[in-house]
């Protein structure tokens, strides 16, 4: 069964799994430095309380997913550094991890989730468009993303 807890994104399993996020883009999107200035910020003092919310996923008392929330304004927020660990994946950990930072964000008060994607991940742009995310205009000035999504939380 899954279990999302509460973390943080810069300490114990929290920031072990977003280390392991951060390696895979700059894989998958060629040296890419998620945390480089011209990238939107989303590190520790967006991501962790009070400020914001970050998750992690256990499968069997394993971590296996994470994922955080990020205030943008008083009513919008925006989901990021999700992740879910290779050996998990297909397992639909990905769905309910996007559902339970949904649901993070609706507890936080927020009537909006963003998010966003790149080119190089079509399987995450199908997952968002499939819950109900619908296409925006680039909100963040995030220069690698191809696909910016928005959802009302509906409560």
């Amino acid at each position: 069964m899954l279990e999302f807890r509460d973390a943080l994104i810069d300490s114990g399993d929290g920031a072990v799994l977003e280390a392991a996020m951060r390696a895979e883009m700059a894989e998958l999107y060629d040296g890419l430095d998620l945390t480089a200035g011209h990238m939107p910020k989303a590190g520790a003092a967006e991501m962790n309380p009070p400020a914001g919310a970050f998750l992690v996923g256990y499968l069997g008392g394993e971590p296996v997913c994470c994922g955080g929330i990020k205030r943008l304004t008083d009513q919008a927020c925006e989901i990021k550094r999700m992740y879910v660990a290779p050996s998990a994946r297909r397992q639909g950990i990905a769905r309910a991890l996007l559902a339970a930072l949904e649901e993070r964000g609706r507890q936080m008060g927020f009537t909006t989730a963003c998010l966003d994607t790149g080119p190089k991940q079509p399987h995450a742009r199908a997952l968002y468009e499939s819950v109900g995310y619908r296409e925006v205009p680039c909100y963040n000035g995030n220069t690698v993303a191809t696909y910016f999504g928005e959802k009302t939380l509906t409560l």
